[in-house]
């Protein structure tokens, strides 16, 4: 129901340094580059086209911070609560989740296929005074390298946006440490996410430019848990996430008709 954060992989953070003309790989699909790529200036304009996004941003961040303080038994309330781990954003766009996780702490590489949002990111980011290691590229790329592995790998909003879900899906799993885990977060493909999640959020609410989300590539929980079956992780979930409009607010649920998280994690 919500626009991507979009679009996907990086060595240790180095801020400032080697800013790529793009990235290219079997999962990218290059037509959702270049929409995104097209509204790159605007994704910290809070009433722009990514207004849907950073009214949704507080319920994930939540969740990713809560479900890493469990796993990695730290407390979310203290200062910088998850310095020592590296994580890295799969499709960082324009920083909406890199950005509040370097100030929890977390060392911070974040990646996106399309260099326009990696540039409008890193500026951004210079001008918070935070370090944060982005880079136009993406999965495949990172894993040919040799990058990582993180302790955390976040992919929000992505996966219904490539080419290859399942070799994505696969791919970021791989960049993983032992111990470490993965939070995904995508659109359940149901005939309640057809109705509020593409027609109404696109064509009625106007929430998201039409032509955002093809319903069609959205994945059910099942299948993303069996894209992961052959991988050495546990996969946990559906957890939902869902919006209500009489506080404008998003919250986690029981209810992943729409919008839901999946966590992987490797032992």
């Amino acid at each position: 129901m919500v626009a991507s954060n979009d679009t996907v992989s990086a060595r240790k953070p180095q801020s400032g340094a080697d800013f790529d003309d793009g990235a290219a790989g079997p999962s990218i699909d290059p037509a959702d580059v270049a929409r995104f790529s097209a509204q790159a200036a605007q994704w910290w304009d809070a009433r722009g086209p990514f207004a849907p996004l950073h009214r949704f941003n507080p319920a994930r961040l939540a969740f990713v911070r809560d479900r890493v303080a469990e796993r990695f038994g730290r407390d979310p309330r203290t200062r910088e609560a998850f310095a020592g781990l590296t994580l890295l954003d799969v499709g960082c766009g324009g920083g909406l989740i890199a950005e509040p996780m370097r100030r929890l702490g977390f060392e911070v590489t974040a990646i996106d296929a399309s260099s326009e949002n990696i540039g409008t990111a890193r500026v951004h980011a210079e001008q918070q005074g935070l370090d944060i290691g982005y880079r136009a590229a993406t999965v495949e790329q990172l894993e040919s390298e040799g990058a990582g592995p993180f302790d955390v790998v976040l992919t929000m909003e992505v996966i219904e946006h490539v080419a290859d879900p399942e070799g994505f899906i696969r791919a970021c799993s791989r960049l993983v440490k032992p111990g470490g885990m993965m939070i995904v977060a995508t659109l359940n493909r149901t005939l309640k996410s057809l109705a509020l999640g593409k027609v109404a959020a696109e064509y009625v609410l106007r929430w998201v430019p039409a032509g955002t989300h093809d319903w069609n590539q959205f994945l059910k929980p099942d299948e993303i848990r069996l894209m992961l079956s052959e991988e050495p992780v546990a996969v946990s979930g559906p957890y939902g996430l869902v919006y209500n409009p009489l506080t404008d607010r998003w919250s986690e649920s029981d209810d992943a008709g729409i919008n839901y998280m999946m966590v992987a994690t490797r032992d």
